[in-house]
C-alpha cells in the first residue's frame, strides 16, 4: 500500500490541490488515512482506477 499526498495526487492528476480536496469531500476519492497534521492520504491504486474511470468519462 502506497501512500499519496494531496500534492502527489494533484501532480498525478494533472489538476490543484484543492481539487483533490474537493474530490476528497465528495467522496470521488475516498482518503485512507490523514497524515499528523490532519491532510487527507491516498492509496495509489484507488488514484490509478480513478484516473482511469475519469478519462473513460470524458477527463478529469
Amino acid at each position: 500500500m502506497t501512500l499519496m499526498t494531496v500534492k502527489e495526487v494533484a501532480e498525478f492528476l494533472s489538476i490543484q490541490d484543492v481539487r483533490v480536496t474537493r474530490l476528497a469531500r465528495e467522496s470521488l476519492l475516498v482518503a485512507r488515512q490523514k497524515d499528523t497534521a490532519g491532510n487527507p492520504l491516498f492509496e495509489r491504486e484507488d488514484v490509478e482506477r480513478y484516473k482511469q474511470l475519469a478519462e473513460r468519462l470524458g477527463g478529469i
